[in-house]
């Protein structure tokens, strides 16, 4: 028979051990089977592409509202009512066409007083010019020859009797009346002589200004009573479109108040203020579009004026568009938002705007995929951007595979896989690698 004995203390102590070690072992074979396994590699997903070459053109945006190409307020310069309207609001008229009379009655009776004495005035300077002076002239020339003459001859009758006094023939009586009377010829002659000389130098002229100025001051107040007849009438001094009317005929028109507005608008301008940056690269010509409300597509406009000084208040640059409107679609008034093309390039490098990367320090860069299959950033040099596009000037080629989605964080010398557009953006498209 076989005998059986209890276990000892000792028996015990082995089977805890071996329990405690059942654990251990298993960890340690779990260990020693996953110790020649590599880490998985982590790959990004990322879009790329090679740059293009094309043109680029700058594109300046800014608002404005829709001013008329020439607009006239047309104010009376006297207070009456108006007599009578020739338009109604949306006329088109010419330049100097009538567009409303004012009561002028008074006014043109003025006139016509005034006219009268104009007439009579320049009849008063013919007879002054051509009778009167010329007169006066001839009057005085015969006066000085009448002179002369009397003169010459008392001469000769003194010389003479000079002779018989000194032969004994005559008295000397009759020596002394003759020297009498020539001194009294000569004193009419010195007379007639200085008359002449200021009919010709002073009394012609003065005659001759008198008369001009009293013809002067006469057609002087006769302009200024057909001005005042010209005041009532309102004419246009443009072409355009009549947009405001603001009386009815009968009522009375102050003056300096604007009683018609007319507006040139067979072409209108976009009047937009820019800095003085994006101006310096506009030029007069430069091609524009404007988005109008209530049209589809863009209208075409043109740059037509560069302020050569800047605004005071704002320090910008305003820039006037204008753009046609020979139908009257376009109304004045209406905001606008205006694209301005400025500098172009042809045969640019170019990226999408998305692939550029600006440090803290203000430099631009790329990530482009090499060659090993790794991102590599590139410190690049920008020129125009326009439409999601940018120019590189430097620092890649139109071989480089630049990264423009999923470039943003992304660490150099990190994998990457190029997926096609969309597919970043899927669940589990970062990753690679088995997981088990």
């Amino acid at each position: 028979m076989m005998r059986v004995t209890s276990p000892t203390k000792f028996d015990a102590l082995r089977w805890r051990l071996a329990a405690l070690m059942v654990p251990v072992c298993a960890v340690a074979l779990l260990g020693g089977c996953n110790r020649n396994e590599a880490a998985p590699t982590v790959e990004v997903s990322v879009e790329a592409a090679h740059p293009e070459i094309g043109p680029i053109s700058e594109h300046i945006q800014a608002d404005a509202t829709l001013a008329p190409l020439a607009q006239a307020a047309l104010s009376p310069k006297i207070s009456a009512p108006v007599k009578k309207f020739y338009v109604q609001r949306g006329a088109k008229v010419k330049a100097g066409q009538l567009l409303a009379v004012l009561e002028n009655r008074d006014l043109e009776a003025a006139a016509l007083d005034n006219k009268g004495a104009y007439t009579a005035a320049q009849a008063s300077y013919q007879t002054a010019t051509k009778a009167q002076v010329p007169e006066d002239l001839q009057k005085a020339q015969l006066d000085l020859a009448q002179a002369k003459a009397t003169l010459d001859l008392d001469q000769s009758i003194v010389n003479s009797r000079k002779q018989l006094f000194s032969e004994g023939a005559i008295p000397g009586r009759d020596l002394d009346t003759a020297m009498a009377t020539l001194v009294q010829a000569q004193a009419a002659y010195d007379t007639a002589k200085k008359h002449l000389e200021g009919v010709v130098s002073v009394g012609h002229k003065a005659a001759l200004e008198a008369a001009k100025g009293q013809l002067t001051s006469a057609e002087g107040k006769y302009l200024g009573a057909e001005a005042q007849v010209s005041y009532s009438e309102i004419r246009s001094p443009i072409n355009g479109v009549v947009t405001d009317r603001s009386l009815f005929a009968g009522e009375t028109a102050p003056a300096g108040t604007p009683l018609l507005t007319v507006m040139d608008t067979s072409a209108l301008l976009a009047k937009v203020h820019i800095a003085l940056a994006q101006a310096q690269r506009l030029r007069v010509g430069s091609p524009a579009t404007l988005q109008v409300p209530g049209v589809d597509e863009p209208v075409p406009a043109k740059v037509s004026l560069i302020s050569p000084a800047l605004d005071p208040g704002s320090t910008t640059v305003e820039v006037w568009l204008r753009v046609e409107n020979p139908k009257g679609i376009y109304k004045v008034g209406t905001p606008v938002h205006a694209v301005m093309e400025g500098r172009s390039a042809q045969n640019a490098l170019l990226i999408p705007a998305g692939a550029l990367l600006t440090a803290q320090d203000g430099t631009k860069s790329v990530m482009v995929v090499g060659e090993d299959g790794v991102a590599h950033s590139r410190r690049v040099t920008v020129g125009l951007q326009d439409g999601g596009k940018a120019q590189i000037d430097a620092g890649i080629t139109a071989k480089d595979l630049v990264i423009y989605s999923g470039n943003y964080g992304l660490d150099e010398g990190t994998k990457v896989k190029v997926v096609s557009p969309g597919d970043a953006d899927k669940p589990g498209a970062g990753q690679s690698g088995d997981d088990k």
